[in-house]
């Protein structure tokens, strides 16, 4: 039964209270680093001044974006004029986050990762002017490298580390520091960076807030059931006025009736951190650049920039299409969103919103396996809802409904043996079984993916194929850390090494890695020894 319109509009009422539906306004409200600099910025960033993109939009001026700007004009056209010279004389570039920190021989793993939590931890202090860096009220922790700032999704996992490590005082404030941006600009922006705020990233605030509640108790879902509702209009914005088969920002109606959402940004211009990077993408393909670049933009609040699941032909960058997808990550985030606002109302004792909340999350929860799930492939899998029709690919997205209790428990048996035939690897859970030279692709594993699969499959009885892919990717995280003293990005989970792949050079740090493992070995401790 589709949700019938009183139930948008109680539920809207209920928002409303807590601010605009509408998250477009939020970009203006910050000026990025292209609107700060202009020709400066496209010179500097289209002749590759920094081999990382994301360098320049991360330095700090020196002097008054308009008194840099006048120096430029009047020096760029001068004979023997280096922009680089000229860059480095006017900003302060970034230094990559945990760079001093050395690694001490012989050092438990987990006693370095119980150590690194105050390496990448920052305090909100004085803010530069004009720097591209949005400032929190309380301390947060960084992935390490050149991610240098607080981080939506990556966050989650890192805090799973920080509450087994005792430090409970970080994830509180980081999700302090999460409900204040969703007050600040209507969501969580993909991070606290200005070119970031037109778009999100997966929306675990829901998981957060029930970490949190696990430790402090239920009182924490009606303390936080404000940004939880706010957070919930940004994603379903547009939703009560679409037609059938159409979409509007993150929200999509499909030809049935059923409401679901895709992943979007809120501009169509080259992403600021990895401008050259888009407009080559843009130039390799025949579309518009603007339909270009608002698919790369989506596919970075998904955040799996990039990946197959996103390219027309499963291969190739310049055919990606994101804005077309119906992802089962992205709708089982929100199932849990809409169980977790439930579960607020009523300790706030709302009663109408807990019926409300209910019948959406049952409604999506429907329209789930109705659309998204594969007796074919025996998973679930994206939807075209253009073209109205699943895409047949497996990914390790498909462990998502069992993380958060979408999945029944034959669709469980059937994942997990798909799972095995097509993504079980020596090293743990390969992404996808693509090999494409993107790092969401083959044959790189991540550490999210690897905690929601494990812990997805423990809540379905698939103890063994959750302790087999803990025990591999444990031992991958651990071959790398002893051969080098570092915990990395992502790793290679079909041959030696770490990952590679993707738009810049592997980062060590590295936060959601830390927490993923220091979870898994108090979880599986005799890991540690193997």
């Amino acid at each position: 039964m589709l949700i019938a319109k009183r139930t948008f509009k109680a539920v809207l009422l209920c928002l409303v209270a807590f601010g605009p539906l509408r998250a477009d306004d939020s970009p203006s409200r910050v000026s990025t680093p292209s609107e700060l600099y202009g020709e400066l910025f496209v010179q500097v960033q289209s002749q590759r001044v920094f081999a990382d993109s994301k360098t320049f939009v991360d330095s700090v001026p020196k002097r008054t974006p308009a008194e840099i700007l006048e120096k430029y004009r009047e020096a760029k056209d001068r004979d023997g004029f280096d922009l680089r010279t000229f860059t480095t004389t006017y900003f302060d570039t970034p230094q990559p986050a945990g760079e001093e920190y050395e690694t001490q021989k012989g050092l438990d793993v987990r006693e370095h990762i119980d150590r690194l939590w105050d390496v990448l931890t920052r305090s909100p202090g004085a803010q530069p002017m004009f720097s591209s860096r949005l400032p929190l009220p309380q301390r947060y922790v960084v992935p390490g490298g050149r991610f240098a700032e607080i981080y939506y999704w990556d966050s989650y996992f890192t805090m799973l580390g920080l509450e087994v490590s005792g430090r409970h005082d970080l994830t509180s404030a980081m999700i302090d520091n999460f409900a204040y941006l969703i007050d600040q600009y209507g969501h969580i922006p993909n991070g606290n960076r200005t070119y970031y705020v037109s778009r999100s990233q997966p929306p675990f605030f829901a998981a957060m807030v029930e970490l949190e509640a696990k430790r402090e108790g239920e009182d924490v879902y009606a303390r936080r059931l404000p940004q939880l509702q706010r957070e919930y209009a940004f994603w379903m914005d547009g939703a009560e006025s679409l037609q059938p088969n159409a979409a509007h920002r993150r929200v999509v109606r499909l030809a049935g009736g059923e409401i679901l959402n895709r992943y979007w940004d809120d501009r169509d211009t080259p992403r600021e951190e990895s401008y050259a990077e888009d407009v080559a993408t843009a130039r390799a393909s025949k579309r518009p650049p603007e339909e270009v670049y608002r698919n790369l933009r989506a596919a970075a609040e998904s955040g799996w920039d990039f990946s197959s699941r996103w390219f027309e032909d499963g291969r190739t960058l310049a055919t990606i299409r994101t804005i077309d997808i119906v992802p089962i990550d992205l709708n089982s985030l929100l199932y849990q969103l809409e169980r977790t606002i439930a579960r607020a109302c009523a300790a706030s004792q709302q009663p109408m919103c807990v019926q409300d909340m209910t019948e959406r999350a049952d409604a999506r929860k429907r329209a789930i396996v109705r659309y998204l799930w594969s007796d074919e492939s025996g998973a679930f899998a994206d939807y075209d809802w253009r073209a109205q029709a699943r895409i047949e690919r497996v990914s390790a997205a498909t462990v998502y409904p069992l993380y958060f209790e979408v999945a029944d428990k034959a669709q469980a048996r059937a994942i997990a043996l798909t799972v095995r035939e097509h993504l079980l690897k020596p090293h743990g859970l390969v992404t996808t079984t693509f090999e494409t030279g993107e790092q969401w692709d083959a044959p790189n594993g991540w550490a999210p993916l690897q905690w929601l699969a494990i812990d997805g499959f423990r809540r379905y009885g698939e103890r063994a194929l959750a302790e087999t892919i803990a025990q591999r990717w444990v031992a991958k995280n651990l071959e790398v850390f002893r051969a080098t003293g570092k915990l990395v990005e992502k790793y290679n989970v079909s041959a030696t090494g770490a990952g590679g792949g993707g738009e810049y050079p592997l980062q060590d740090g590295f936060g959601w890695t830390n927490g993923v493992l220091r979870r898994l070995l108090a979880d599986y401790p005799k890991l540690a020894d193997d």
